[in-house]
């Protein structure tokens, strides 16, 4: 091709005159639009500046991008959540107004009414992006146009869910304040007059690491620095509890991080909250005390002295301060436990050993039963959460809400971070499959003129991971090995794919990492700790002991065996393993549970709000073209952009046109028995401009915006012939009261003249 030079001369660039090049700014119009389709040269740079303008210059964190809301952390607190805003959204059409997290709720909530189709809103985006925040709006947005204006209804306990979820589920992490280390998709069901009557909600993968050990500056979970600022308060703890407490600075697994405090936060008026959200859904005060009491003997383990002897065994003391305090506190014999903290049964076909642990060893088995603790609470809470929310009226309709980890990548990058990145796989692909795959063949199907785009197909990656020989196939048989081990399965992952597929690469000078090349990037995963991670073992003899605990709430939380999330449960076939039954690894219930997931949006109509980080350093409207373009390039917003402007989002069935626009018709245009040639009629009449629609071979397919325009025309209409009859209603009304008057003033005229 065509060689350009560059010159600077006194700041100034000369190029080579070429018709390839093409124009790189819009008209001054268009600077600073409010639906990025609306820009007359799409192309990444007009795209960024046109977002910078709006963010840095207007303070405008939203902006339309065809069928996406583009929403773009501001990292400072708005005034534009109210109620009052709330008002100047409802009932409004998409466009009316400025973009907005609350029109897309709208949306959502309209089209639900409208068309009687269930709805998904699913908000993605990096760690600190915002998403979280995005949904709990969402979720206001909804209790306020869904309430029954009675404020202890479930629309107020929906709400409350939200400080609780963030309570036990969210963490300081380097990148986010208030980072979710889970995933949930709360479902809020409609009755027939579309008001909230109850709601479920499903989470996924929690980060159960994250109890026993944080990156330098992150935290463990806010639930325990909460419990350790009110340490000082018992009417809020048990008196129990309080006695056994101390600030997070003394315990191992809230100080290991280095970072005790949040700016801007006051961990002891956020409790307060939190024991608020538990008595509005219901938690009595005694289960909220056996919570703290459990949360207290997690902090309580984490310091357990565990002292390495000389042969190299681990030894317990029994006479161990914290070993003695977390035992009191879930009711067991602490001799019990110091034993199995330091031992482990064999059993073989010839006898049952009973082998001493290795310091390391030791610690771990400590740590692990640790995390299967707080992962029961966790899942135990989500369950009272969902009874509280649950509703004996019959569900007309629903509108799921999907708050999601973002995709992740730091230096080391382990089991949790393959898991995150996964879903977020799954999520581009079903938005890939929403918004280009389905789209164009829809167009070819229905035989109307569509210009092909091309869009990166995450497929091949998804086939490298949950394929059969794939990344989790393997590592799945590699823990079902009695020997199997992380280096095992790294060379199995080499041996496999490494010649085979385009997204997968390891160091030369490496064998314990391994490359997947993501939709969003490039990510090195480090495969020590994979297999103990898939595993999540706890050893069986420390759940007898749980078993006979004295405080029932440990009984309920801490006994069981299984290790599934509490709503992705997967059947496991008889003949698996020697026992008939095979453990269900996590990648397992993860994948199971993502499956779940994914049909359950692909039944609903979906909204898409990708939420952009701007920097990361969290300073307020400061934009980071580099950081943006690589979130902007990942979440497809330019193919996005194309699609919309070139494309036609909004299409109606023939019959449903007629059915929903007949007020719109006059008797000339209806051709009987022809509802495709009615409705090209009446279209020709009200949208003159022929390229705003297109008449397919089933359908009929609109622009962006068109609907909105025929949806003001019918209510215009609709209006003019409510103030008809009305006027009739009342002409009907004073005619018969003129009627009546004009017979009684004859009667009153007939009996004055006789008297």
């Amino acid at each position: 091709g065509t060689r350009y030079g560059i010159q600077e001369e006194s700041r100034e660039f000369n190029l080579g005159k070429s018709k390839e090049l093409p124009p790189l700014r819009n008209p001054e119009i268009l600077i600073g639009e409010n639906d990025l389709t609306s820009l007359s040269y799409l192309h990444e740079p007009a795209v960024l500046y046109n977002l910078q303008t709006r963010f840095v210059e207007r303070n405008a964190i939203y902006t339309y991008c065809g069928i996406v809301l583009v929403a773009i952390n501001p990292y400072s607190e708005l005034s534009i959540y109210s109620n009052d805003f709330i008002q100047l959204y409802s009932g409004r059409n998409l466009g009316e107004m400025d973009p907005h997290i609350f029109a897309i709720a709208e949306e959502a909530f309209n089209q639900m009414s409208r068309d009687e189709k269930n709805q998904s809103i699913i908000v993605t985006g990096e760690s600190g992006a915002g998403k979280t925040v995005s949904a709990k709006y969402t979720m206001r947005y909804f209790a306020s146009v869904g309430g029954s204006g009675d404020e202890s209804t479930v629309e107020q306990k929906v709400l409350a869910s939200n400080p609780i979820m963030e309570a036990i589920g969210n963490a300081k992490t380097t990148r986010n304040d208030n980072s979710s280390r889970f995933g949930k998709y709360i479902q809020i069901g409609f009755s027939k007059q579309y008001q909230i009557i109850g709601a479920h909600m499903r989470t996924y993968l929690l980060e159960k690491s994250r109890v026993v050990s944080q990156a330098v500056e992150e935290r463990n979970y806010h639930i325990f620095y909460q419990l350790c600022a009110c340490y000082d308060m018992p009417q809020h703890i048990n008196s129990i509890v309080v006695s056994l407490l101390v600030p997070a600075s003394n315990f191992e697994y809230t100080r290991n991080g280095n970072c005790i405090e949040i700016d801007g936060v006051n961990d002891k008026q956020e409790f307060q909250e939190t024991v608020h959200a538990f008595t509005l859904l219901g938690v009595s005060s005694k289960h909220q005390s056996l919570i703290f009491r459990l949360l207290s003997a997690v902090l309580h383990m984490g310091n357990i002295d565990i002292e390495e002897t000389s042969n190299g065994s681990s030894h317990c003391f029994i006479s161990d301060e914290h070993l003695q305090t977390m035992c009191s506190l879930l009711g067991i014999e602490a001799k019990h436990m110091a034993q199995w903290f330091c031992h482990k049964k064999i059993t073989t076909m010839a006898e049952v050993l009973i082998t001493p642990l290795t310091h390391d060893q030791a610690l771990g088995s400590r740590d692990a039963l640790a995390k299967h603790m707080y992962a029961k609470l966790f899942d135990w809470i989500v369950t009272k959460v969902n009874r509280a929310l649950v509703t004996t009226a019959k569900e007309h309709s629903f509108i799921g809400v999907l708050d999601i980890y973002g995709f992740e990548t730091f230096e080391v990058n382990s089991f949790e971070q393959f898991c995150i990145n996964y879903a977020n796989e799954k999520l581009q692909q079903q938005f890939c499959q929403h918004v280009f795959k389905l789209e164009q063949e829809e167009y070819v199907r229905e035989e109307i003129e569509w210009k092909f785009i091309d869009f990166y197909d995450n497929q091949p990656c998804i086939d490298l991971i949950e394929s059969k020989l794939g990344i989790l196939d393997l590592l799945n048989d590699e823990c079902r090995m009695p020997k199997g081990s992380d280096q095992s399965w790294a060379d199995k992952l080499y041996a496999k794919h490494l010649k085979t597929s385009k997204h997968f690469d390891k160091l030369k000078i490496s064998n314990t990492s391994f490359f997947v090349i993501h939709f969003a990037d490039k990510v090195r995963y480090e495969v020590e700790g994979f297999l103990e991670k898939n595993r999540d073992t706890v050893q069986e003899e420390q759940l007898n002991i749980l078993k006979a605990s004295q405080v029932s709430f440990s009984l309920q939380c801490c006994i069981t065996t299984s290790h599934f999330p509490p709503y992705g449960k997967v059947e496991v076939k008889a003949g698996v393993g020697k026992q008939g039954s095979a453990k269900v690894t996590v990648s397992r219930s993860h994948r199971d549970s993502l499956s779940k997931l994914m049909a359950t949006l692909n039944s609903t109509t979906p909204h898409y709000v990708r939420c952009i980080k701007p920097n990361d350093y969290k300073l307020s409207f400061t934009f980071d073209a580099k950081r943006a373009v690589q979130q902007l390039r990942a979440c497809g917003v330019l193919e996005t952009i194309r699609i919309s402007a070139a494309g036609y989002p909004s299409r109606w069935s023939y019959t449903e046109f007629f059915a929903r626009y007949r007020v719109l018709m006059v008797s000339k245009e209806i051709v009987r028995k022809n509802p495709r040639k009615t409705c090209e009629n009446v279209l020709q009449r009200l949208i003159p401009e022929a390229d705003k629609y297109q008449p397919g071979k089933n359908k009929i397919f609109f622009r962006a915006g068109q609907v909105a325009y025929l949806e003001k025309l019918r209510a215009d209409k609709l209006r003019s012939c409510a103030v008809m009859i009305q006027k009739n209603v009342r002409m009907w009304l004073y005619r018969n009261k003129y009627i009546r008057m004009k017979r009684s003033a004859v009667i009153i005229q007939r009996l004055i003249r006789g008297y």
